[in-house]
């Protein structure tokens, strides 16, 4: 009986140090913050994890839209608006925005992008965001229509139809010119 308290305890001790040491590495400002830093350890893995976990919970099981060349010409204005400048547009560099996030926002008009995702599980990133990446939820600015609209034109990026393909293939407007360094007075 005493071998298991002295077990017990052992482990109630390991649980703490491992608690205490891990509260250490953030109060002394050990874990990577900033974007260019390398991932902390399990950082992509736990965050996926979590993600894949409520969307599937959440997931909206049917779509109010059909992807007809409305919705889609509609979600590409909206996808300009609001969402290229850090995901980009087709055939086209990223934008300095893009290039400062961490994690790097993925490219959701060409390759294969976010077309194998369910257009509700597009729609549930585009109503709440995604924490610590940088994706905003738009649910306080947007639509319900018109955030199924996006959704829809990421899930079909590739197979637009032609005219909604020219909608997105206009470039966005230049990065603004760099900021001169500061002189001293």
């Amino acid at each position: 009986m005493r071998t298991f308290g002295i077990l017990v305890l052992g482990m109630i001790l390991g649980a703490a140090a491992i608690v205490l040491g891990v509260y250490f590495y953030f109060a002394t400002g050990q874990a990577p913050v900033a974007t260019s830093a390398s991932p902390m350890p399990f950082e992509k893995e736990l965050a996926h994890k979590a993600l894949d976990a409520i969307i599937e919970r959440e997931i909206p099981k049917s779509v109010p839209l059909q992807p007809d060349e409305t919705n889609l010409a509609a979600g590409a204005g909206l996808y300009r608006q609001h969402c290229a400048v850090c995901h980009g547009l087709p055939a086209q560099k990223e934008t300095s925005i893009a290039i400062g996030m961490y994690p790097r926002p993925p490219k959701l008009m060409e390759g294969k992008g976010v077309t194998d995702d369910e257009p509700g599980e597009s729609y549930w990133k585009v109503a709440n965001g995604i924490r610590l990446t940088g994706m905003p939820g738009f649910r306080p600015a947007l639509s319900e229509t018109q955030m199924w609209q996006l959704s829809l034109l990421v899930a079909n990026a590739d197979k637009l139809p032609k005219p909604v393909q020219d909608a997105l293939a206009a470039p966005l407007p230049t990065d603004p010119p760099p900021i001169a360094p500061r002189t001293a007075p």
